[in-house]
Parts: C-alpha cells; structure tokens; sequence
C-alpha cells in the first residue's frame, strides 16, 4: 500500500547522508521532497502541511543542530511526526463493565465491513471471547448469507431472524440482538449494518437509529485504503452524521497509494484501531502507528513478526526441534518439511521478509519471491517413504525418478533437493562445532585441551628423552616445601643435583623468619 511514499521518502534520506551537516537549504530541499512524496501518495493537502510544517521547525531546532548525525535526526523526526498523524500509541478497545460489550460497524456500501465483521469476531474469539455476529444489513442481495457464512469459518455465533434482501426491520433486529446475547451468555456483540454507495439521509437515519437503539460501547467507522481522498469526505459526513469511536481500514494489501490511511486520522481526530491486509479471516490485526511509520521509513516491523512467530510455533515443538538442530545428523527432511509448513502458516513469505529492516531496497527481488516454491519442496518431500526422509542417503536414481513423478517435478529438482539438505546437514554440524571460534564447541579451546590429553610428547633427541626420564624417575632428589620458595613446586629441575650434606631447610631466604 505505501510502497510509493516508502521508496520516495528512502531516497530523500539516502541524499541526506552523505551530508556532516546540515544547512537551511538543505533542509527546505528535504522538506520539499517530503511534501512531494505526501502528495504523491494521495494525502489530503491539509495534512501535508501541517506535516511539513512540523518536520521543518524541529529540523531547523537544536536537535539537529547539536546532534552528532544530523541526518540520522532528521529520519527520527520525520519517524515521530508520521507516528502522530497515524495516532500516535496503538488504541485498544473499550470493554463494557457489564457484558456485552456492544461494537457497531459503520461505511460505505463495498468497503468491506461483512467480511471485517468476521475477522474482528475470529480476532476476539482467539482471544477468549464469545462474540455473537448480528446481521442488520437488510438491504444488500444476499447479506445475510454472507455474514451466516463468515461466522461458520470464524466458528462464531450468528442473530439473524431476518432473511434479509429488502425484508426486515434493521433496527428491531439490533435491538433484540443485545438481549439474545444476554441469554446465550455472549461477551460481545458485533453489529453489521447497511452501506450505501455514497452518503444519503437514509443511509445516515438508519446508522444513527441503531445506535440509539443499542448504545455502542464503540462504532468502528469502515474504510477502504483504496478509494483516496473520497475517504476523507466520507468518514466526515459520518462523523457529524453518526459519530463514531474508532476507524477499520481495510484493503491495505492493495496497490493505491493509502494517503487516505494518513489523512483520515487527522481529519477526523479518531484514531485508527484495526488494518485488515488480505482476504483470509486471519489477515487483520490491531492497528500499530509505531510499526505502521517504521514500514513505511524501512525500518522493518520486527515485533510484529515475533508476534506471528509466537502465534505459529508451539514452544515445546520449537525446543525439541533445536535440540535435533544442535545434532545435526538428527535434523531429518521430516522435521524440515515440519518447519517450513510452520513458517507457510505464518503467512505469504514476501510480506515476511518485507518486515525486515531495509528490504524496500529489494523490493524487485522480493517480488519474485513465489510461495509456490515451498509447495514444490513439500510436495517432493510427501513423494519420499518415511525411510528416505529419516535416511536421504538412500536414494538412489530409481527412487529419484519415482519420487520426481510422484511430486509432478524433474528428477534434477528431486537431486538439488538432497544436495542441498546435505550441504544444510553440514553447515549446522560445522556451527555445533564452533567452526574454529574461541568459546564455542569444538572450537580452538576445546581443540587445545583436547590436544593435551593426548600426553606428553617425548623428543627425537636421545639427550633430550634422557632428561625427560630423569625427571620422572621416582628417586628425583625432593626439596622440603617451602624451602626454596615457589620454585620447583618443592622438586629440583632436571639434570641439577645438591653437594653433599647440603640441608636446603636451613637457609634463611628473605622474607622467613
């Protein structure tokens, strides 16, 4: 969605820093490119000025002035306004004290707000909750089937006494839908309501009816990313019209510039709660403006990668599988085939590797990324009989040609495969063992101590060896401990003998008594 206003704003800032410091014009240039950057993303043109307006004061201030990488603070500026056009902290629903919480969805016909109302109920049954979706779009072909359907896939509840299609009284239904949660014991309640295809006094009549019918804890205002500066017209005719607590963005995974996710915050002064990113029910989440700037700079979104990462692996599963990668030879394609189903669920792998900082950089090559690649690997890997995928070393052309027409692939995939399970086999014995560094397993250390073990070698030269004897024979002349101070440990070195009738203990060495 912010691809375009993502790769103009990483380029003002590479100019920037190649610079020590930074003059007024230099500044007045990167404000500039700001500006044309915002505007090209289809940001209302009161917001960019007063975002420009912002970054040009700070950057002209004593923060910049004084810091030791002026170009680094200017980022960090640009970093904090973008946070606060976009909310500033991440804000969080308001449950009701005494249940149900009652959540009303507001919008246009076609932004989406069906198919959100199903993921927002998944979101919040994932989260221990027991919400009841309610079908108060009465007007809409075939409304009510859709949301039935989007509550079987979310395995939620659904109040709907009404078929729908022209019949029904939308209000009466909202209004029932609360007590009918009453009974069944829901925690929340989500109300799905009629759109429009452009803002009408029906439209807002019937919205402001069904809130004063059920009193919502919250109303999520319902926009699509996708429709530009219409967005911003509509979500104020909805705010003076109906009001509402919070706005839901969907489509963002689309190809429009999303200026209007930046301007409908600032317009409207109601915070954006929840971003819907695909058509899966598990493509949404709450809304993070710090993570939001951090995509849109290229700086990456590790949290929220770490937070898709918890939500897949399971703990005991990851443990168990660190141990066999710590073996090396117990790492099976088994357990590879397991990891990378684990790393499939975690969602589309080129919006993975787009979380990690910098990598607006490679956006070519990410595009090329296919998920399809790890389908072809899986589906080679199933082709295998357990005995192979315990023990690869094992297949040998025959197997290779049965497997290549099982998985529908050439026998030169099925072989690179194998090859580079191996290559991946040695790469993690060599990092168990330390590969040479000091401190790890197997490195120089260990290799040292081990080394010495091995006993003392015993020299080529005659002399030499003759010595060595000597110095382990039993009849080695001892000197009484302390005699001669630390020296020897209380034993002469080889080959030195004392005179005769020489008593070591009887010498005074400085220091005794």
């Amino acid at each position: 969605m912010f691809e375009t206003l993502s790769d103009r704003l990483t380029s003002v800032f590479s100019s920037l820093r190649s610079k020590g410091r930074l003059s007024d014009a230099d500044i007045d240039a990167t404000c500039r490119e700001i500006r044309i950057a915002l505007l090209e993303a289809d940001v209302a043109l009161p917001v960019v000025k007063d975002f420009v307006a912002r970054v040009k004061e700070r950057a002209r201030g004593a923060e910049v002035s004084q810091a030791l990488n002026p170009a680094q603070q200017v980022v960090k500026i640009v970093n904090d306004e973008l946070i606060e056009i976009l909310g500033g902290e991440t804000r969080r629903l308001r449950y009701a004290k005494t249940p149900p919480t009652v959540i009303m969805l507001a919008g246009l016909q076609g932004s989406g707000k069906t198919t959100l109302a199903g993921k927002l109920a998944k979101w919040l049954r994932d989260q221990g909750h027991a919400p009841l979706l309610v079908a108060c779009d009465l007007q809409r072909p075939n409304a009510v089937q859709q949301l039935a359907v989007m509550a079987e896939r979310a395995e939620v509840a659904v109040f709907a006494p009404e078929p729908g299609n022209g019949v029904g009284d939308p209000v009466a239904v909202a209004r029932d839908s609360v007590d009918h949660a009453r009974r069944q014991q829901h925690d929340i309640v989500i109300v799905d309501t009629a759109g429009r295809l452009g803002i009408d006094q029906e439209l807002m009549k019937q919205a402001a009816d069904i809130r004063d019918a059920i009193s919502p804890d919250e109303v999520l205002f319902v926009v699509d990313a996708m429709i530009g500066q219409d967005a911003v017209g509509t979500a104020r005719a909805f705010m003076d019209g109906v009001g509402f607590d919070g706005v839901v963005l969907t489509k963002l995974d689309g190809d429009a510039r999303g200026g209007a996710a930046l301007s409908v915050r600032h317009v409207t002064g109601r915070p954006i709660m929840f971003a819907s990113t695909g058509e899966k029910l598990a493509d949404f989440d709450a809304f993070h403006p710090d993570r939001m700037a951090g995509r849109i700079l290229d700086m990456g979104d590790i949290l929220t990668l770490i937070e898709q990462a918890q939500k897949t692996f399971d703990e005991q599963e990851a443990a168990k599988m660190a141990g066999k990668l710590v073996s090396g030879d117990g790492f099976t394609l088994e357990d590879f085939l397991e990891q990378m189903m684990m790393v499939r669920r975690m969602g589309p792998i080129k919006n993975l590797l787009g979380m990690m900082p910098g990598m607006g950089q490679m956006r070519d090559q990410l595009n090329q990324v296919d998920d399809r690649d790890l389908d072809r690997i899986a589906a080679i890997i199933r082709s295998m009989t357990p005995g192979e995928r315990q023990d690869p070393k094992i297949i040998n052309g025959s197997r290779r040609a049965r497997i290549a027409t099982g998985s529908g692939v050439t026998v030169t995939e099925v072989s690179n495969l194998v090859v580079r399970f191996f290559e991946a086999q040695k790469m993690m014995r060599r990092m168990t063992q330390g590969m040479g560094i000091p401190g790890m397993p197997g490195g120089r250390k260990n290799q040292k101590a081990q080394k010495a073990k091995k006993g003392r070698r015993v020299s080529g030269d005659p002399r030499k060896a003759a010595l060595g004897k000597s110095a382990g024979a039993s009849d080695a002349p001892k000197v009484p401990k302390g005699a001669l101070g630390n020296l020897g440990g209380g034993q002469l070195p080889p080959g030195l003998e004392l005179p005769p009738g020489f008593d070591p203990s009887k010498l005074k060495l400085p220091g005794q008594k």
